[in-house]
């Protein structure tokens, strides 16, 4: 093709989409329905994944529920069901084993249907710096945060672009696209999650599957216990994000077929600002929100239960 005409081409496009998003800031776009999806939700067992079942079950939505911690599923199916009239379907899957997602991912196309909407929220954390995580930690994380989602994609996805129909959600988070101190393991996890989603998504775009859309969401640190003990320097400009808030951003998002979401909205400002300053600038920016800190005081999930439970023991 002529240069001169390949390049106005290429600006009337870039052109008309720069308005056509303008235009949507000021007036949101429609609202799918996602009534009669099936939709798949790992790590469904308590936090972000329960909130989110109880947004799509709200909406209509047959439910397929995964977690390695079975109780936890069941309550969330039982939760779901006792708000709304919907079908939920809850199955422990150890979303980091390949033969087994692949084995409880037959079992749901052979007793639900095939999956059109997939949510990949599982997620681990431990915390540590580099030199104190052990190899076998390292190794999960990977495979919890990012490489499940390989093996969930390969399970659904066929399905899905033989109908030309669907949706694949991934809970990223901001440490996916900016470093964070003492998140060595869960960071590049999460930047690897982030780099999937989005290579599948132009994968899918230049393939002419455009019914087939992708959510990637990145959040701060959620309430969710996950995150336990950590803190923030500024709250009005990085706060600690409240489950239910995040999670009503993430279902609106989904339902509005946005492609890219960050939270809060001052994260867009620090990730734009991070390509265009030097690295001691980005340095004394991490210093100044307290990122080089927020994980001083980490506890996590597991210790804060322990931890509780010892309390509760001496009560007693």
């Amino acid at each position: 093709m002529n240069p001169v005409a390949d390049t106005a081409i290429f600006f009337g496009k870039f052109l008309y989409y720069f308005l056509e998003s303008l235009v949507f800031k000021v007036i949101p776009k429609r609202k799918k329905d996602v009534s009669g999806e099936i939709v798949l939700i790992t790590g469904a067992g308590s936090g972000l994944g329960r909130l989110l079942a109880k947004h799509f079950a709200s909406h209509g939505a047959t439910l397929v529920l995964w977690d390695i911690n079975q109780e936890g599923n069941m309550e969330t199916c039982r939760l779901v069901k006792q708000k709304s009239d919907v079908k939920a379907f809850a199955y422990k899957c150890d979303c980091s084993n390949r033969t087994e997602v692949y084995r409880v991912a037959d079992q749901v196309r052979k007793e639900v249907g095939d999956v059109t909407i997939l949510v990949n929220n599982a997620g681990i954390v431990t915390g540590k710096s580099l030199l104190d995580t052990p190899d076998h930690l390292v190794e999960k994380s990977f495979f919890v945060n990012a490489i499940s989602h390989f093996w969930t994609c390969k399970a659904f996805l066929p399905a899905m672009i033989k109908a030309n129909h669907g949706h694949l959600v991934c809970i990223s988070s901001i440490a996916g696209i900016v470093g964070i101190n003492g998140l060595s393991d869960y960071s590049s996890s999460k930047f690897a999650a982030f780099g999937f989603a989005e290579s599948l998504f132009l994968e899918l775009t230049m393939a002419k599957k455009t019914k087939i859309k992708s959510t990637i969401v990145c959040p701060y640190f959620i309430k969710t216990g996950m995150f336990e003990g950590c803190t923030t320097k500024y709250p009005l400009l990085l706060p600690l994000l409240e489950q239910e808030y995040v999670a009503e951003k993430i279902f609106n998002a989904i339902l509005e077929e946005q492609v890219y979401i960050l939270i809060p909205k001052f994260a867009y400002f620090a990730v734009l600002l991070k390509q265009m300053i030097s690295p001691k600038m980005m340095i004394a920016l991490g210093e100044y929100l307290g990122v080089d800190t927020c994980m001083a005081s980490f506890i996590g999930r597991d210790k804060a239960e322990a931890l509780q439970m010892e309390a509760e023991r001496k009560e007693q």
